[in-house]
């Protein structure tokens, strides 16, 4: 406590609200800046009517269904999670005394799939009704005047990873954790990432730093790697060995295509989730902080892999 009223008396503390905490973001987030900032964490979900007293200076506003990759859920969950939740947060801060407003949406707002490099001039063609409904979102909080002391954020971050959370990256822990090759090395791709500690450090900035212009901003480490390249760092960090087969990619795609019909692991979706391109600019965001990112896409993915195993070895 004695910290936070030396920070309060010089005037660098906001009291921020972060909902959705409960989640891997924001629980990271609770931890990257306690020593800073006081937190008030909100619980919230849709309602057609709700009232939220906000007395903090800053909303993070995390909360929301995310994109289910088994596709069972009801469309009109995301519609009311995504779009009707943020609109009635961002509704709710134009009328608080809070200055700043964080949303974080996703680049599946943007596009599914990325011809070249995803920047945030590109055309937004979202596919799924999980990017449809973010990008809802983020047309509502764009279309509205903001008062002149106000600040507000649009972030689209591409997949995060850190230590604890697997994510979309299980299926390739999955597999050289157990030894297993990988049968498409003939295929060339290039994805982008985010470390966690990366988008808790441009959060911070967008926080404490009132010359950062309000906007759409997309969030990506500065590197982007193959899957190749992901396949042989995880096998380094984890110290398994991993072979990398370079089967025909006319053969892989055949394959896949029985597997369409057979109900097989591989299938022509799950390729080209596995060998597209997908890789997004970060130059934005990077310039209007004016610092470069505190660490690397090898190292904050070499940190997540550690974890990996680190759980394995304490199980």
């Amino acid at each position: 406590m004695e910290n936070y009223w030396f920070f309060e008396e010089m005037g660098k503390v906001k009291q921020t609200l972060i909902t959705g905490a409960t989640g891997f973001v924001g629980k990271s987030l609770q931890s990257y800046l306690s020593p800073t900032f006081e937190m008030e964490l909100l619980s919230v979900r849709y309602l057609p009517n709700p009232r939220f007293e906000i007395k903090s200076d800053a909303i993070i506003h995390l909360a929301g269904k995310a994109h289910d990759l088994k596709k069972v859920s009801n469309p009109r969950e995301y519609y009311e999670s995504n779009f009707e939740l943020t609109r009635q947060m961002f509704d709710a801060f134009l009328t608080s005394k809070a200055s700043v407003f964080i949303f974080m949406s996703t680049v599946k707002a943007v596009a599914d799939e990325v011809k070249g490099v995803l920047t945030e001039q590109t055309n937004p063609n979202p596919k799924t009704h999980y990017g449809i409904a973010k990008y809802q979102a983020e047309q509502y909080i764009l279309s509205k005047e903001l008062p002149s002391e106000k600040r507000v954020y649009i972030l689209r971050p591409c997949i995060i990873h850190g230590p604890g959370n697997k994510g979309n990256l299980n299926l390739l822990y999955q597999l050289v954790e157990k030894g297993f090759p990988w049968p498409l090395g003939a295929f060339e791709n290039k994805r982008s990432f985010l470390s966690i500690e990366n988008l808790c450090f441009v959060i911070k900035e967008l926080l404490e730093n009132e010359n950062i212009p309000s906007g759409v901003y997309q969030l990506a480490d500065d590197e982007s790697l193959s899957t190749n390249e992901l396949i042989q760092l995880l096998s380094n960090t984890l110290e398994r060995k991993c072979s990398i087969w370079p089967i025909s990619v006319s053969w892989i795609k055949r394959m896949a295509k029985i597997g369409d019909h057979l109900c097989l692991p591989l299938n022509s979706e799950r390729l080209q989730k596995l060998t597209e391109n997908y890789i997004v600019s970060n130059d934005k965001i990077v310039k209007a902080i004016g610092k470069s990112l505190p660490i690397s896409s090898e190292e904050g993915l070499r940190r997540t892999f550690i974890s990996f195993r680190k759980k394995k070895l304490y199980k």
